[in-house]
């Protein structure tokens, strides 16, 4: 029987402002069994940017990476916030590493190819290494993953939070009982958008299709719960979307085969 895991991805809204990060860290330090934490950061990368004089372009929520913000994002992304997490982490007593896939080459991408839009150097995850992410955690070490991953020839690559989790999770399904955590600023996947309390309790895929058409679930939801029902196909236990002040409940949305 595997041993149980989390992984954890959060937003750069928590992790950016003290008083949400000292919380996540309290929960997620309380959490018992194996676990991994997948940060954001973009406010912080844009804000920085803006003083450093580059402009941010976003297209549909998504960031161009020129050369110059690929800098901005890694010093960002793999540096301020990450050793932030990182340090708050060891003083509660949790021994985290903080790695971007370029590290122990643990996430390996591809440039995305340039269709409708050039989003510059931004990858599209190929391979994620489970056995030596495995191998850390075993050794009672927490990774904490940034946004960011490398071709194998030297670049860096700007990656969403989200795609990273996903792909963490099923690489590391084959090693542990995983279960996936996206935390987010509602309760849950609601019934009624304008309604916090309205959280849809369990997730099928004959639920969710349902709801697709109904147009209960729509817009950015959409391909968040498309890429949970992928982790399931992949191995991942089960997925969860809750607040993530309740990472340590039995609350949320649980996304089931």
């Amino acid at each position: 029987m595997k041993e149980k895991l989390t992984v954890i991805k959060v937003g750069g809204k928590i992790v950016e402002e003290p008083d949400t990060l000292n919380q996540l860290l309290d929960d997620f330090s309380s959490l018992s069994g194996y676990k991994v934490l997948v940060h954001g950061g973009g406010r912080s990368a844009t804000r920085i940017a803006s003083q450093l004089g580059i402009e941010s372009q976003m297209v549909n929520g998504r960031r161009i990476t020129d050369a110059e913000t690929l800098k901005v994002v890694t010093m960002v992304y793999g540096g301020l916030v990450n050793k932030n997490i990182v340090a708050g982490l060891q003083a509660k007593g949790v021994n985290a590493v903080g790695l971007t896939g370029a590290d122990m080459n643990v996430i390996r991408s591809v440039k995305r190819p340039v269709k409708d839009i050039d989003y510059g150097y931004v990858g599209d995850v190929e391979k994620v290494d489970g056995k030596a992410l495995a191998d850390l955690i075993h050794r009672q070490i927490v990774p904490v993953m940034a946004p960011l991953t490398h071709d194998g020839n030297g670049n860096l690559l700007n990656t969403n939070a989200d795609t990273i989790a996903g792909e963490t999770a099923k690489a590391l399904a084959e090693y542990f009982d995983v279960t996936l955590v996206y935390c987010f600023e509602k309760k849950g996947v609601l019934r009624d958008e304008n309604d916090d309390d309205s959280v849809i309790p369990v997730l099928t895929p004959d639920l969710f299709k349902q709801y697709v058409e109904e147009g209960i679930v729509q817009g950015g939801m959409i391909p968040k719960l498309e890429n949970s029902f992928s982790a399931l196909d992949a191995g991942v236990s089960q997925v969860v979307i809750t607040l993530a002040s309740a990472i340590h409940k039995d609350s949320g949305t649980i996304i089931r085969k």
